[in-house]
């Protein structure tokens, strides 16, 4: 159905094949079987021929005149975004939002293991935070160095964050996923994903404020 060509992906339709693996996801619960290119923009905002364009970086998919088959093509996305594998991963910073992302079901649902927590705080270092207990982050690159460990998440203040981020990587790590308010940097070729969460509620502030205008 589908031949691999993903060398070539522009860095923008990435997070589009998720928006579309999770509508594709709620319309096969809903119990769709067929869904047309048209049909599946309008669900998430956008047009028919970015989604062609989108999916043909990665073979043909669908048939002209019927649509793609849903169960089908959520198959194709999942080894297009590489989750038809278990990807292992760590969370470093035992704080409500460390905490709340490792209760997080879908983690597991989409292929990430969450392997453990960790934290410098003697106050949280050993308790329950939803992934076993919380380990020091002394331990850390010994664990890196007896599991494979596929994601680091940085959920710690700004004043650590880079230096836990130094520390994953050199111990080889090599993918970040940094919460924590600071622009990280890794050297090539580890690769580091920031999301900010205080400029996208800026954002949200600004539209609101401006709602009218």
């Amino acid at each position: 159905m589908a031949g691999n060509k993903n060398h070539s992906v522009p860095a923008a339709t990435v997070p589009r094949l998720s928006r579309y693996l999770r509508k594709l996801q709620e319309m096969q619960s809903r119990g769709t079987s067929t869904v047309s290119s048209r049909q599946l923009a309008e669900a998430v905002g956008t047009n028919p021929a970015q989604i062609r364009k989108d999916l043909s970086y990665f073979g043909e998919f669908g048939i002209r005149g019927v649509g793609y088959d849903v169960a089908s093509l959520i198959e194709e996305l999942k080894k297009c975004l590489g989750l038809d594998r278990t990807w292992n991963t760590i969370i470093i910073g035992a704080g409500k939002l460390g905490t709340a992302l490792a209760r997080y079901r879908a983690f597991q649902k989409q292929g990430f293991n969450l392997l453990g927590m960790f934290d410098s705080a003697a106050a949280v270092i050993g308790k329950s935070r939803g992934v076993g207990h919380v380990k020091s982050t002394d331990e850390l690159e010994d664990f890196i160095t007896s599991n494979r460990v596929d994601i680091a998440i940085i959920t710690t203040p700004a004043s650590v964050a880079q230096e836990l981020i130094d520390r994953v990587v050199a111990a080889g790590v090599p993918s970040v996923l940094n919460f924590a308010p600071i622009r990280a940097h890794v050297k090539e070729p580890a690769i580091v994903r920031q999301v900010d969460l205080s400029t996208e509620l800026m954002s949200l502030s600004f539209y609101l404020n401006n709602q009218g205008c």
